[in-house]
């Protein structure tokens, strides 16, 4: 018995996988860029914490 999902043409785990994962160069593309931006983001939040915690009295 197959899932609604499957009937559709897949889930969305599915579709990206069809999206990322078709050539190796869009892969590693999106997993460097994943990295960056990750990167970036924490950095990011880290700073702002690190700035709110040693305002001064």
């Amino acid at each position: 018995m197959e899932t609604a999902a499957r009937r559709n043409g897949g889930g969305l785990f599915e579709g990206i996988y069809r999206v990322l994962m078709r050539r190796n160069s869009v892969y590693v593309t999106f997993v460097i860029a994943g990295a960056f931006l990750g990167e970036r983001a924490v950095d990011y939040g880290v700073h702002k914490l690190w700035e709110y915690n040693n305002v001064g009295v």
